[in-house]
């Protein structure tokens, strides 16, 4: 399996491609990595150095791997925060490219646009890019509970809620939706859940909420879920190995106490989830 990854990058630390390409090397999946900045760290620290990539330098990268006549082999396009209407312009004609040379690529998106704590924190024309040109042209989208409801115009709340409205975000183009993180408020205390929505159904599955914010665990979860699915073809199967893997990661960067995603040291599980979640079909 190959998948072309545009996404940012850090030295010190993980998020972005700094997150994702690891743990899909560590299942076997070949990544070509094409940076959308290149920093010295994520900007939740608040200061940050390093330069952001012009989009038509990013468009360059992409042209000369078209040039070493590899599109054809690339099973999938993943693109996760966009920091500029130019890079999603980019990002859109990548996937039309690799679609043209590949018809059965496909293309996941993990629409970055905030979360219920903090609200939206993109630049403000990035939600009207994902909502009406972005999320049109993927197979599969990523979204939280947040990002959800922002780009359905709905609330989602409720399992039925949440469902009604991974409904419309599918009727935007998308045929598999995995809701990253999804808050009902009749859930039992302290446990977070994750959704996974295809044409064959929906399952659901419950895990301990960690008392932590971690930078870079959606970009790892959207990377293995669209790994896992392509592999199986299954929103189950995808969703168990995924939700066992990040949270047994996230249970090791806890206890380490480090801030940042202890990326390198959790490569087991990776290799070998440990599926110890249930997964239950709700639809």
């Amino acid at each position: 399996m190959k998948i072309l990854s545009i996404q940012s990058a850090v030295a010190y630390g993980h998020v972005g491609n700094s997150a994702a390409v690891f743990p899909l090397q560590r299942i076997g999946v070949e990544v070509l990595p094409v940076y959308t900045v290149n920093f010295s760290n994520h900007t939740g620290y608040g200061a940050w150095r390093g330069p952001l990539i012009a989009p038509d330098d990013v468009r360059a990268v992409i042209t000369g791997i078209e040039e070493r006549g590899v599109l054809g082999q690339i099973d999938a396009v993943l693109s996760g925060y966009q920091g500029s209407e130019g890079i999603g312009d980019v990002i859109i004609d990548a996937v039309s490219r690799v679609k043209a040379a590949n018809p059965d690529a496909v293309y996941a998106c993990d629409p970055v646009m905030g979360n219920a704590a903090s609200g939206c924190f993109v630049a403000p024309a990035i939600p009207e890019l994902l909502r009406e040109r972005v999320v049109p042209v993927a197979d599969i989208i990523t979204p939280n509970q947040f990002e959800l409801g922002y780009l359905t115009g709905t609330s989602p709340d409720t399992l039925e809620s949440t469902l009604a409205s991974v409904d419309a975000a599918r009727a935007m183009g998308p045929r598999t939706v995995l809701v990253t993180s999804v808050e009902r408020p009749d859930r039992p205390a302290n446990t977070i859940e994750m959704l996974a929505v295809d044409d064959a159904g929906a399952w659901i599955v419950e895990t301990p909420r960690l008392p932590m914010k971690a930078n870079g665990s959606g970009d790892v979860t959207a990377a293995l879920f669209t790994a896992h699915y392509l592999r199986s073809g299954e929103a189950e199967t995808a969703l168990r190995k995924t939700v066992s893997s990040v949270y047994d990661l996230l249970a090791r960067t806890l206890e380490s106490g480090e801030r940042e995603l202890q990326l390198i040291e959790s490569q087991e599980f990776y290799a070998d989830p440990r599926e110890q979640f249930a997964v239950r079909h709700v639809r």
